[in-house]
């Protein structure tokens, strides 16, 4: 976690989602544990038991890198993030923390607890004692009952994805449309029962959800609106280098463009991107059984601060929608070929010879037989007027950690916001 307001981004936000919390494997609720995930993408246990306590409250923060600009100390009863995230709202007043539940690695048995009422109970009840009422697990003297009390103002359900698609081994089944519509509800439940408890406070229950129109026709997107606060719509990833020999394409077109080279998304007769996404949850699209109807004024759209990219990419038409040869090589910050971060592109020398797509109104980088796809500035005034012009409830960001020193792509989506 970076020392909060050494590029000032907590006085433009709104919302932090902090990620992310497991689900225990064989208890199918909520969990902490201090054990690495594999990283694996072929291995379908690599999430199982799998958290990091440590970061989440057993890490202390000397003065330098405190929010409070006080050092921990070694008998405090909580450290690490959650207590900079307690001390960042203390600063912040106004500021929400949401603790995101799942993820691409940790949403294997969403599906599990889910499936019944009582498996959903189970879970919810799970979730607010450990984490609202701050019943984390003691571990390195860290943490014990109560500990954790006072940081979070609701959870966000990022179920990587209902019905299937996400994760090799995640569980999945025909009944998880339906289901992740009781989750919800079971939340909304309890934490209004929880908050009427404590004073009347609004505790929060959020969403990420896919863009793909293949992923929300696995969502009851006419229903859902009734028990969560907004979702946040993954409007990111449509293309990039996982698509090893490309065609190289944008990672999140806002529209469509007749010289895109991907195929339509069967049975339906439209093709990744941001619009069409937003189309179905909130009109529908009757092509694919998607019967639309969730708020408009509840959606936040999604903006990368992370680009995608190929290499071994001919020239032609500047790169754009070519072969290649695969993934673009790992900076040597990165953690896997074909991403890099904003702060790693500008570093590099390569955003300021960014072109421009006005049909899509995306923007990309071609540079030696390299094309990454990601969001200017530019790109970012785009989706920020899309977000305010088809009365969206705002914009969210993935993730704050690729912006550079300056807060450049963060700027501009407040900016763009006001």
């Amino acid at each position: 976690m970076k020392k909060a307001d050494a590029s000032g981004a907590a006085a433009n936000l709104d919302v932090i989602n902090y990620m992310a919390e497991n689900i225990d494997p064989v208890n199918l609720t909520c969990y902490e544990a201090n054990k690495a995930a594999s990283q694996d993408e072929n291995n379908p246990n690599a999430g199982d038991g799998a958290g990091d306590d440590y970061a989440d409250y057993g890490k202390t923060f000397d003065a330098s890198s405190s929010v409070s600009g006080v050092a921990d100390v070694w008998n405090q009863p909580i450290a690490g993030n959650f207590n900079q995230l307690k001390e960042l709202k203390a600063k912040y007043p106004n500021l929400k923390v949401i603790l995101t539940i799942g993820g691409w690695t940790y949403s294997k048995y969403f599906s599990d607890v889910a499936a019944t009422d009582a498996s959903r109970k189970k879970f919810v009840q799970s979730c607010v004692s450990m984490f609202l009422d701050g019943n984390v697990p003691a571990d390195g003297g860290f943490g014990g009952p109560g500990t954790a009390a006072g940081i979070f103002d609701g959870f966000d359900l990022d179920w990587e994805y209902p019905g299937g698609g996400g994760h090799l081994g995640n569980h999945a089944t025909a009944a998880d449309k339906q289901n992740f519509t009781l989750l919800a509800q079971e939340f909304r439940t309890e934490l209004d029962a929880y908050g009427a408890a404590h004073g009347g406070k609004h505790y929060y229950i959020t969403a990420a959800v896919g863009s793909g129109q293949d992923k929300i026709a696995n969502l009851e997107t006419d229903k859902l609106g009734r028990y969560l606060d907004w979702i946040d719509v993954m409007t990111y990833d449509m293309h990039g280098g996982f698509e090893a020999t490309g065609p190289t394409n944008f990672q999140d077109p806002l529209h469509d463009s007749p010289n895109d080279p991907s195929k339509a998304i069967a049975p339906g007769s439209e093709k990744y991107n941001v619009d069409t996404a937003i189309t179905a949850f909130t009109s529908g699209l009757p092509d694919m059984g998607i019967p639309g109807g969730f708020p408009a004024a509840k959606i936040n759209l999604g903006i990368p601060f992370y680009w995608r990219g190929w290499t071994g990419v001919p020239a032609t038409n500047n790169g754009l929608y070519q072969t290649a040869t695969g993934p673009a090589a790992a900076f040597p910050t990165t953690q896997q070929a074909g991403t890099a971060s904003w702060n790693e592109l500008k570093a590099a020398g390569l955003t300021g010879g960014a072109s421009w797509d006005a049909t899509t109104e995306s923007s990309y980088i071609f540079s030696n037989g390299n094309f990454y796809t990601g969001d200017t500035p530019q790109a970012i005034a785009a989706r920020d007027a899309y977000a305010k012009s088809h009365g969206l409830g705002g914009v969210f960001v993935f993730s704050l950690e690729d912006d550079d020193a300056n807060g450049t792509l963060l700027g501009a989506v407040a900016a763009g916001m006001k």
